[in-house]
């Protein structure tokens, strides 16, 4: 049972725990802990199981015994073990020489092992299991032989070759991030982009603010203009700048270009000061703010609005709370890896159980915020052969500095999020997933998800660790509007969305489902739906021109007269704020 009580012994629990949220990645070890002796009081109690388990590890055992005597003599022997269809850990050439080919089956026996030690755990829960698997497979990949020097035949022959300088490079790049690290600055490479000067450049000016958000409308780019304004919706867990990268993968630009007048929400970078604003205040402060200013700057249009991840959470409700009081401004509304129902959430509800929201609750409780660098960590985990161990390699052992892109510059420009609003969300959506269930309060009543009455158009990304695309799919199950359409893009929850026409390897499936059709399932719906070559931007700019009326001179820039004289040139101040 939850209290919101507090005393002086709880406010000493916090403290502790927001000291130990530094080195633990704000992971909360109480969940861990609880997962891992649950899993062995249940396998203690399972003869049976364990019994399959050593059975297991003999036959196994036998197996690489027997490729490790073959393999000795140079004779070609199959591997007894592959690696999963994601990990290229061992896919260099040298893995096949010896020892390191028996020193790499070795390590994926031990996988394959313990895979079977953490699954299928009879009456073990199942977000226990899913606890215990993730973290065996963190600590086996720790220990990987492609992270060692010495059990490592690409950095063996890399080092040999340059008679160490590698390993020099390494250790200068390792004081290098280090020293960055220490005094909270950004990642090398990031200095080559400079936002207002080569990214976050679409013209434009600052026409609103309050003390959530800067309202940028961007300056018209033709001659008429599509008579219904738009409005994006940023997540505020980032700079909103990642909708106007770099010119020619600028999502804003790309729709200025093409006739539409677009505003942008720019979300304040809040502080400990900011600690009670809530997630109503970004409702009204921010996604209905931004409508009020639009509708005084248009006014009598309706409004095309997009949301992005968080951004479209927020702009979902909106639209719902709008919808039950009668207020039909919204035109059309696109969700871009926006999941509504956390049932299905993916790897991110490991980290999302009653202990460890409240182990978050108190890493913020101390300063007010909880900071983007405490979050990195867990997302890094989720696939760490990639984005941790790979890079380690690389630039640690191998002395290589991978080049920085635009978006990877983006995403090293970090946020915090308000105490109040993070515990909202992560209480309210993620643990009791109140509005797919229809719980989830605006004022004195709540919203329901089947009261949206304008056209939707969902996209998820194949790859999307943060946003599932199954997950988002099960809105198609919430609302029966007269048209959704559902478009699922290659690439992961940024680059799949970052998907500018005339980039390489692009593709989509796209579908649309009227009022009264049969439902289908994910799966089914996959199967069925063929794939496009592309980017997913030019149908959904074309489905935007198909919900717009008529061509009009372009409006003005703010509303001087009505007391919105523009304020400041894009991209604004508030996206400056460290």
């Amino acid at each position: 049972m939850r209290t919101t009580e507090t005393n002086d012994y709880m406010n000493l629990d916090r403290i502790l725990h927001a000291w130990q949220s530094n080195f633990t990645l704000s992971i909360s070890p109480d969940s861990l802990m609880v997962a891992f002796f649950s899993w062995a009081i249940h396998l203690a109690n399972l003869p049976g199981k364990r019994t399959e388990l050593l059975q297991e590890y003999l036959i196994k055992m036998s197996k690489y015994l027997d490729c490790i005597r073959h393999k000795s003599m140079g004779r070609e022997y199959p591997d007894c073990f592959q690696p999963l269809p994601q990990d290229d850990r061992f896919s260099n050439p040298g893995w096949q020489k010896w020892p390191y080919n028996v020193i790499s089956q070795g390590f994926l026996m031990l996988e394959r092992w313990w895979e079977s030690a953490t699954t299928h755990v009879h009456g073990l829960e199942c977000h226990q299991e899913n606890v215990l698997s993730f973290t065996t497979r963190q600590l086996l990949d720790m220990f990987a032989p492609s992270n060692f020097i010495a059990t490592n035949p690409e950095v063996l022959k890399v080092t040999l070759e340059q008679f160490g300088a590698n390993l020099v490079q390494g250790w200068i790049n390792l004081f290098d991030d280090a020293k960055r690290a220490l005094n909270r600055e950004k990642p090398a490479g990031v200095e080559a982009f400079r936002v207002g000067e080569n990214i976050a450049v679409t013209p434009g000016k600052v026409v609103f603010r309050n003390r959530l958000i800067e309202l940028i409308q961007y300056s018209p780019m033709t001659e008429q203009v599509y008579a219904e304004p738009l409005l994006i919706v940023p997540a505020w867990i980032m700079k909103y700048y990642i909708l106007d990268l770099s010119p020619h993968n600028s999502l804003a630009r790309y729709l200025v270009e093409r006739g539409y007048t677009v505003f942008m929400i720019s979300w304040k970078n809040p502080g400990s000061e900011d600690r009670d604003i809530s997630m109503d205040d970004y409702r009204r402060q921010g996604v209905l703010a931004a409508l009020d200013v639009i509708s005084t700057i248009i006014p009598e249009r309706k409004i095309h609005a997009l949301g992005y991840c968080l951004g479209g959470n927020i702009l979902t409700i909106t639209a719902a709370a709008m919808s039950r009081d009668d207020d039909d401004r919204i035109r059309s509304l696109t969700l871009l890896t926006t999941q509504n129902d956390f049932t299905e959430a993916g790897e991110l509800m490991l980290f999302i159980d009653e202990s460890q929201v409240s182990y978050l609750e108190d890493s913020m409780w101390h300063r007010g915020y909880l900071d983007a660098r405490q979050m990195s960590g867990a997302f890094q985990l989720l696939h760490s052969n990639d984005l941790l161990w790979s890079q380690y390699i690389r630039t640690y052992l191998m002395g290589e500095r991978r080049s920085m892109s635009d978006l990877m510059a983006w995403n090293a420009d970090t946020t915090r999020m308000p105490y109040r609003m993070h515990s909202e969300f992560l209480r309210s959506l993620f643990l009791d997933n109140d509005l797919a269930e229809g719980r989830y309060h605006v004022g004195d009543r709540p919203v329901f998800l089947n009261d949206i009455r304008s056209p939707i158009f969902l996209v998820a990304t194949l790859r999307d660790h943060v946003a599932p695309w199954r997950s988002v799919y099960k809105f198609l199950f919430f609302n029966n509007v007269e048209e959704i359409t559902f478009v699922l893009c290659s690439g992961g929850h940024n680059a799949g969305i970052i998907s500018e026409p005339g980039g390489s390897h692009r593709s989509f499936r796209i579908s649309t489902r009227k009022a009264g059709e049969k439902h289908m399932d994910s799966d089914s719906w996959l199967e069925k739906t063929s794939e496009q070559t592309g980017s997913w931007w030019a149908p959904w700019e074309r489905w935007l021109a198909e919900h717009s009326s008529s061509l009009v001179a372009p409006p003005s820039m703010g509303a001087p007269e009505k007391g919105l004289p523009p304020l400041d040139e894009a991209p604004g101040t508030y996206v400056f704020q460290e």
